[in-house]
């Protein structure tokens, strides 16, 4: 529960700046495009922090490498709060982000440290609800800040690390370390000074850690990874969601303030929608954990990949036609503003149990390789997520909301076959890789 909120602190700092754009603008002299590269930035971090982060955690413990970055993500908030000209503020941006990113990289790490396969789905369930709550949650606080005449942006940065600081003040007391090689080294030491036993010592400590092996391991191996049909395309369909849930930082107010001349404060609420179909996704996906488990046990205790994917094929489905809900029916007032929240629910849906799933298969799939697996979804969903923002404010000024929905929801559609391919022909397809054929039993 630690690891989530530290999470959602982190994730949060992503949107909340959103709704702050316009003041930014017109505080430095800078147009509204040029202020949301605070976001795109902040999601390039997102996506570069990790290739550090988590080589870090395996060396040094993930206690070490998630609350440590986070200390100086906080101070990076409260620099952003604080910045006096428009650079300054972009540059504590990108660092804040590439920071943060160790929570988000090392907390699936940590739910590998501490369930087998047939409890990871619920703990992934609950760490999936952090990472979409941080960005639906984000906008509707930093509005309601922004709206107050006495407040303004800057005190969203100000919320942010507050945010940051509560939460890691609390990780801090009560979270340990969980990884097994770093306990094991801890314990030699303990019984070392108590046994007076100088030969005492665990396995990992003879591993003489390299720049070159770390390199090879979480720079090198991702990319090779993402040579494999398996990872390639799932870990591209999440990024594409990834980017889909970020892109609603500008859809949703384009939607409802633009369209529907709603409030800045009443037109961010339509984000909760997301957050609720988010919520009805993690519920799916821990249902089908229960349909796992048995798989699981007939098995032997082996992970059996293609089980997670049956919540992946009904999102699939939903997240399209979500986005094809909303984007026809939001700017028509003669339809009344439930339809197109409907949609937003159906893609908040879509997005959960589709980016679970994917966390879930590439695990299970790629077992020995799952940090380099994990890598590379990463770094390739904050690519995307990155890009997306930039997209939204003139693809729907020039072609129409509708028009430019239907373009990520027609790539929505193409996606769906993926997840029912690899539950047909998945474990075929594993068995001819070197990087996943220990999967196959």
């Amino acid at each position: 529960m630690l690891y989530g909120l530290v999470t959602m602190s982190a994730t949060s700092a992503s949107s909340a700046y959103s709704a702050g754009t316009a003041q930014i603008a017109a505080e430095f002299g800078v147009g509204q495009q040029v202020a949301i590269l605070g976001t795109t930035l902040f999601l390039l971090g997102f996506g570069l922090g990790p290739l550090l982060w988590a080589p870090l955690s395996e060396v040094y413990g993930r206690r070490l490498a998630v609350l440590t970055p986070m200390f100086a993500a906080m101070c990076f908030s409260f620099g952003s709060a604080t910045a006096k000209d428009y650079q300054t503020l972009m540059l504590t941006r990108f660092f804040c982000a590439f920071f943060g990113s160790a929570p988000v990289s090392n907390t699936g790490g940590v739910m590998g440290d501490l369930y087998s396969p047939a409890y990871r789905g619920f703990a992934m369930a609950g760490y999936a609800m952090a990472v979409v709550g941080g960005p639906t949650v984000g906008p509707i606080v930093s509005a309601a800040v922004v709206a107050h005449p006495a407040l303004g942006w800057r005190w969203t940065e100000y919320i942010s690390g507050i945010l940051q600081g509560a939460t890691l003040l609390m990780a801090v007391i009560f979270v340990d370390e969980t990884y097994p090689s770093k306990l094991l080294v801890d314990k030699a030491s303990r019984l070392r000074h108590e046994t007076g036993n100088w030969a005492l010592h665990a396995k990992f400590e003879e591993w003489d850690v390299s720049i070159v092996e770390l390199s090879r391991k979480f720079l090198l191996r991702p990319v090779q990874l993402l040579t494999t049909p398996i990872c390639f395309l799932v870990a591209l369909y999440a990024s594409f969601c990834y980017g889909i849930l970020y892109m609603q930082l500008g859809a949703v107010p384009i939607i409802f303030h633009q369209g529907r001349g709603w409030s800045t404060v009443s037109s961010s609420l339509p984000f909760l929608a997301i957050f609720t179909g988010s919520f009805l996704g993690a519920g799916i996906n821990s249902l089908n954990q229960v349909v796992y488990n048995k798989s699981y046990r007939a098995a032997g205790n082996r992970a059996v990949p293609e089980k997670r994917l049956p919540p992946m094929m009904l999102g699939s489905v939903l997240f399209a036609v979500g986005q094809f809900i909303t984007g026809w029916t939001g700017p028509k007032l003669e339809i009344h503003w439930i339809v197109p929240v409907i949609g937003l629910v159906l893609t908040g849906v879509g997005f959960n149990t589709i980016f679970q799933a994917a966390l879930n298969y590439l695990v299970d799939t790629f077992q020995m390789y799952a940090a380099s697996a994990i890598a590379a979804n990463t770094f390739l969903r904050s690519c995307f997520a990155a890009a997306f923002p930039l997209i939204v404010g003139p693809l729907y000024s020039n072609i129409g909301v509708g028009p430019g929905a239907s373009i990520f929801a027609g790539f929505a559609a193409l996606l769906i076959p993926v997840p029912f391919v690899f539950y047909v022909f998945g474990r075929s397809i594993r068995a001819k890789s070197k990087w996943s054929k220990a999967s196959v039993w």
